[in-house]
């Protein structure tokens, strides 16, 4: 069976040429109500592959390039004297968009991490006591430097795991950077009108009803034991790892047009998953392996 979206992943395709998998995996992460957290070098277009989703969805876009000067007020807004009625009035920040490219996350302080993370975790943003909720749907794709470049701060573990998926870009084929320099990379405006925000919406909902079985729970459960092990090389995957591995497999079942979630789906998305939260951030170490000896150990065969 067709996945409902196959026309936004085509489209996509043309805009970001050779990078299917990445397209997919991006697409996944938002429809399982994820954010993400893409790591790579200049120029590999993490800033158009964000630009790109929300284009495709009809989503309103914003891009904040994170500074060491970057305030929590300059992300989440601030009460203003209104001259007219003599009363404060909210002014909402660049966080009340539907999709936030938080540019180079890394340099900024952790104070301003943390308002980040809060509106990462809650869906709401707190100003002077008073709390806002934020739009739905809200993703944010943040992008950062690696942490031995100078003036980049660690994300702290707790950030991390806000972030559904970690991905890269890295380097296109040469056939598709060949049809790059021909110019035959479709503009990010051929994306208007691909999808709108309730469709988004609906392929949410129903990716969040794919069923899994008891097998595919059990699964699961083997991976978390696995990386929580005596004999296990790097951090353990928590409670919200797991249910972060489901909802991100019951989205690519839903790209993959399946009707119930299976071991081949987690596979699919395990390592974008579970990478970061298995190395701590530290991608230049780890480089993909921690999560891959993981699947090794544990039978898929259910």
């Amino acid at each position: 069976m067709p996945s409902p979206l196959a026309s936004a992943v085509s489209r996509l395709n043309q805009v970001l040429l050779g990078k299917e998998h990445q397209i997919r995996l991006a697409l996944a992460c938002i429809v399982a109500r994820g954010h993400l957290l893409l790591e790579d070098l200049p120029g590999m277009g993490k800033t158009t592959l964000a630009e790109a989703l929300a284009r495709c969805f009809g989503l309103e876009f914003r891009r904040v390039h994170f500074t060491s000067d970057l305030l929590p007020a300059d992300l989440t807004g601030l009460n203003v004297l209104d001259p007219a009625i003599g009363q404060f009035r909210f002014q909402a920040g660049p966080l009340f968009a539907q999709v936030l490219l938080a540019d180079e996350i890394n340099r900024a302080s952790p104070r301003t991490q943390s308002a980040l993370l809060e509106a990462m975790a809650s869906g709401r943003v707190s100003v002077d006591g008073t709390s806002h909720p934020l739009p739905q749907p809200f993703v944010v794709i943040a992008s950062q430097n690696g942490l031995e470049q100078s003036g980049t701060y660690p994300l702290p573990e707790s950030q991390l795991d806000r972030f559904l998926m970690r991905l890269s870009l890295g380097f296109p084929s040469r056939q598709a950077e060949a049809a790059m320099l021909a110019g035959q990379q479709a503009p990010l405006n051929s994306l208007a009108g691909c999808l709108s925000p309730t469709q988004l919406l609906e392929a949410q909902a129903a990716a969040a009803q794919l069923p899994a079985a008891e097998p595919l729970i059990a699964y699961l459960l083997d991976l978390l034991a696995a990386s929580r092990s005596a004999a296990a090389n790097q951090a353990p995957l928590s409670p919200r790892a797991g249910l972060a591995l489901l909802a991100a497999a019951r989205a690519w079942a839903y790209l993959e047009g399946a009707s119930y979630v299976t071991p081949a789906h987690v596979q699919a998305v395990f390592a974008s998953v579970a990478e970061h939260r298995l190395d701590g951030g530290q991608a230049s170490t780890s480089r993909g392996q921690l999560s891959a000896t993981l699947l090794e150990q544990v039978d898929g065969i259910r």
